[in-house]
């Protein structure tokens, strides 16, 4: 199997399986002398990890993870970096009664058509449980850009940067801004809330509306699907390459990697197709300190595949989990017609444990364009 590595210079190759003994990523081309430990990790996977509230799925995992190489008296050596998450909750039994059946929305056809055989024990390598190993990754990441962009302020000298006055810590935040048809209120827009609640929620009235949107959902054995919007602040201007590897490229290519997820969008996204010219072009003026201010961001903070110095958004659409009590139509591997009852423990709207995932993918690939341009301009 091929596909199981992600960036250039900043390089993670995930295994494991869901049902496996564990699951683990090995990280290249971090810097050496950064402090890393267990604990720059873990919190992260903490938010992702399962069984924190009833709208999540109840696999019961602490997702310990153990650094394994690549760091040395509490720093990186240069060298690969290992990591290892043990699975401990494994209940295989579950999916002993479908494991001739394919599951409708899974992975289930596509894998067996393509390598004759597939892991039916929660999916094997196309299980979201793979996602934990990309926050691990997202959480050394973090460590990079905390060390290299906060630590230099900007990527140019700061006489040719007028954006260097501009430059604060580093910040990748997102927050779930939709279940199925609810949507927040983006004038209560409060990022104090998004860690208060189970649903990563800005907005503290509609996680208390999602509660009983989310129990109903439960109760016609279905699912919901989910909108979260992620964003980097204080990334610096000159951050990805033009034609083929251009920062929304890459990025997009990263939140599609996400497991359920279907859609991304940048900045305005299909929004901007209605905006008229005038309106869709993010017009630039000099504020008092001379430095350039952009009067609006329909671009996300991307022009022609480089980052802007203005915030980084991204929204990205996560598709109802396709395990469901409800039964379904499909087919056997011999062919047959049949129904299909998914049991288990499964999350009733995966997006919501998708923020923590979403954020790692923006740290990554942010890493990975920040080890470019080092390795080209400067």
């Amino acid at each position: 199997m091929t596909g199981n590595r992600f960036g250039t210079l900043f390089q993670y190759t995930t295994f494991g399986e869901s049902h496996g003994s564990a699951i683990g990523c090995v990280i290249d081309g971090v810097p050496p002398c950064i402090s890393l430990s267990e604990k720059d990790i873990q919190p992260f996977l903490d938010l992702r990890k399962p069984g924190q509230s009833r709208h999540t799925t109840q696999r019961n995992e602490e997702d310990k993870v153990k650094i394994l190489s690549g760091v040395f008296e509490g720093q990186t050596t240069g060298t690969p970096i290992g990591l290892l998450i043990e699975n401990t909750d494994q209940k295989s039994k579950d999916y002993s009664d479908i494991k001739d059946k394919f599951r409708p929305g899974h992975a289930d056809y596509t894998y067996m058509h393509k390598y004759g055989i597939r892991d039916y024990r929660g999916g094997g390598r196309s299980s979201a449980r793979e996602t934990a190993m990309r926050v691990a990754a997202g959480a050394v990441a973090r460590k990079v850009l905390e060390h290299s962009i906060v630590g230099d302020g900007c990527l140019l000298e700061e006489s040719n940067c007028p954006q260097n006055k501009l430059q604060n810590k580093l910040q990748i935040r997102a927050a779930v801004i939709q279940i199925g048809t609810e949507c927040i209120n983006r004038d209560n827009w409060d990022w104090d809330q998004v860690h208060q609640n189970s649903f990563f929620s800005p907005d503290f009235e509609a996680a208390v509306h999602w509660v009983e949107y989310l129990d109903m959902v439960r109760k016609r054995s279905s699912s919901a699907g989910a909108i979260v919007e992620v964003y980097a602040s204080g990334v610096p201007a000159g951050l990805g390459a033009p034609v083929y590897d251009k920062l929304d490229a890459d990025l997009a290519k990263a939140m599609m990697s996400i497991n359920a997820v279907k859609a991304v969008e940048i900045g305005s996204g299909f929004e901007s197709v209605i905006l008229g010219g005038e309106d869709n072009a993010d017009e630039i003026r000099i504020d008092s300190d001379g430095v350039p201010e952009f009067q609006s961001n329909n671009a996300g903070g991307i022009l022609g595949g480089i980052s802007s110095g203005q915030d980084i958004v991204v929204r990205v659409a996560f598709k109802p989990t396709s395990s469901i009590l409800m039964s379904r139509k499909t087919i056997d591997v011999d062919g047959n017609e049949t129904d299909i009852i998914t049991k288990g423990r499964h999350d009733p709207c995966v997006g919501i444990r998708g923020v923590p995932v979403v954020e790692a993918m923006m740290a990554c690939v942010l890493a990975d364009h920040w080890l470019r341009y080092k390795a080209q301009c400067l």
